[in-house]
């Protein structure tokens, strides 16, 4: 079985496709949505989703979350006695979304389509397939997340040569393509990104402008208050959503909390961000040769493009309202699913065809001689340029610029910068040259091959030789190397991880224990009530259990209501 999977920096999620098109799995809450959160408790088990979410605020100091925004680095995350890559947490929320679909289907999954931004780095992508090997599947193939809310929308049923731009707008990303469909073909024209710009930031906004104005600072705060305040300040970021304004009151620590936003101050603390969304959107319709006119529908997904700021920003660029009649939290998940059944050739899906491009610019370190004989080195020379259609192969020749020169150094880089310095080295290969040969006879020829899934292979022939070198791309800085991830994969696999059938009782245990930290006048209920809850617990009875577990859950609704 091959299923689709989207990895997400604030939710996660899982389905297939099947003969009534995609189905996302629900976890052990019955939800869709699965929190990439993960936590550990007091007994050294791992905590996933639900689960953990709620300890980012009773036990902020064991609890992690908005890691995918690490991944491709070699940060680390201390969990208990553990320390942890960003791959291996991801790897956790990978093997909890993988028990529900194994429980809904009743059969080993193996494979899987995962979706990533489409402007995530070589090293990015790495790191998503290391989690996913990791987590004990095969990732067969990566699909960037705007190409998958295309397939969501099923745009490849729509009019032929028709044109679509995907705003995507998550947690912790932004992404935007621009695509066309015609003859059964979905073409990626172009992407562009910014990997650092999602919901987390305006939330950020938000927090900062509220300590501002109340003459507070984060560290007047513990961490598990900082907690509290921030998910009140969430609450009130979705009420902005839906209302003109929006205001929190409460009492966190000794202090007293009473802030009032309405939507044309949030508009203007968050220009900034709205600023940087453009200049994506512009690269993308740059890059594709096209004007905002020319565009058939404008599709939104991702929970923060909710926002009415980022409909209002659409609007004024492009002249027409956006799409979102599919939940844009679940699009993107369902167009993996799709992208699944197109892997496994799933017959209503047979006169599919999906291109993709390449998000970044692919070439060499070169230097270059001025008029006066000077040598300028470290310039960047594109090979396979930006949002070129996938896959692709292209090549250009290099010549030494020193006399008897025996070797060429082939330096890598990914990136739009015309110096290599401002850029990302991916690896590099010596080329030996015959040095009695005059500079004009001692040509390299350097080709560049990119496919669908982002590996690139890098080719130099000295034409004096004939000999090929292939490149073998060194590691990326903080990537693991193939013994690291199986030595890593030993530990994950010792890991204390608790059972699927459980998480619907620590979800709720931990869900009490975070509205015990957030209200001092509740206490008392509260402390009744998980007693009386974990007493259950012990008896092992699941149907005392199950009843007990939905008046607590009752219990827990209409005291929230009230707080």
């Amino acid at each position: 079985m091959i299923v689709g999977i989207d990895l997400g920096t604030t939710h996660s999620l899982i389905g297939y496709y099947s003969d009534a098109g995609p189905q996302l799995f629900r976890n052990a809450l019955g939800d869709f949505l699965t929190p990439s959160v993960v936590s550990v408790d007091e007994d050294g088990h791992m905590l996933v989703g639900d689960a953990a979410r709620d300890r980012l605020i009773s036990h902020p100091a064991s609890t992690v979350a908005a890691f995918k925004r690490w991944m491709g680095t070699a940060r680390e995350t201390q969990l208990g006695e553990r320390r942890f890559r960003p791959e291996e947490l991801s790897a956790l929320v990978l093997r909890s979304l993988l028990a529900d679909a194994e429980a809904a289907l009743g059969e080993k999954v193996r494979e899987a389509v995962i979706s990533v931004p489409a402007y995530f780095s070589d090293a990015q992508r790495k790191a998503t397939r290391a989690s996913g090997e990791l987590a004990g599947i095969k990732v067969e193939r990566l699909i960037n997340e705007p190409t998958a809310a295309a397939l969501a929308y099923g745009l490849q049923e729509r009019q032929e040569g028709s044109r679509f731009l995907v705003f995507d707008l998550g947690g912790g990303t932004f992404d935007v393509s621009v695509l066309e469909m015609f003859e059964g073909v979905v073409e990626v024209h172009a992407s562009a990104g910014d990997n650092y710009l999602g919901g987390e930031d305006f939330l950020e906004l938000l927090q900062n402008a509220c300590l501002a104005d109340l003459k507070l600072q984060a560290d007047d705060f513990s961490p598990v208050e900082r907690g509290v305040l921030r998910r009140r300040l969430e609450t009130a970021k979705r009420s902005l959503s839906q209302h003109h304004e929006a205001s929190i009151e409460c009492q966190i620590g000794r202090h007293d909390i009473r802030w009032n936003i309405d939507q044309g101050r949030f508009l203007y603390l968050a220009d900034p961000l709205l600023q940087r969304m453009r200049a994506p959107l512009e690269r993308a319709l740059r890059d594709a040769r096209l004007r905002p006119d020319q565009l058939s529908e404008i599709v939104l997904v991702g929970g923060a493009s909710r926002m009415p700021l980022v409909s209002r920003l659409i609007a004024r660029m492009f002249g027409k309202l956006p799409l979102r009649h599919i939940n844009p939290d679940e699009a993107i998940a369902l167009g993996a699913c799709v992208a699944s059944g197109l892997k496994r050739r799933h017959a209503k899906l047979e006169e599919i065809i999906l291109t993709d491009v390449c998000p970044y610019t692919l070439g060499v370190e070169v230097g270059q001689r001025d008029a006066q004989g000077h040598v300028q080195n470290g310039l960047f020379s594109p090979i396979i340029q930006r949002n070129s259609v996938v896959p692709i192969s292209r090549e250009s020749s290099y010549w030494p610029m020193i006399e008897q020169q025996a070797r060429l150094t082939l330096k890598v880089y990914q990136g739009e910068n015309p110096l290599v310095a401002n850029n990302i080295k991916l690896g590099e290969l010596d080329i030996p040259l015959n040095p009695n040969l005059p500079l004009t006879q001692n040509e390299v020829v350097v080709r560049f091959t990119y496919d669908i899934n982002g590996v690139l292979q890098i080719e130099a022939t000295p034409k004096a030789s004939g000999l090929r070198h292939e490149l073998v791309l060194e590691q990326n800085p903080g990537m693991l190397s193939a013994a690291e991830i199986h030595s890593r994969l030993a530990v994950l696999s010792e890991l204390k991880i608790h059972p699927r059938i459980k998480q619907e009782n620590i979800a709720l245990l931990a869900r009490a224990e975070r509205l015990f930290e957030e209200h001092l006048a509740a206490r008392q209920v509260l402390q009744q009530w998980i007693g009386q809850f974990r007493q259950t617990l012990e008896s092992q009875d699941e149907r005392l259990i199950q009843e007990h577990r939905q008046n607590f859950s009752s219990a827990l609704d209409s005291l929230e209501a009230k707080l």
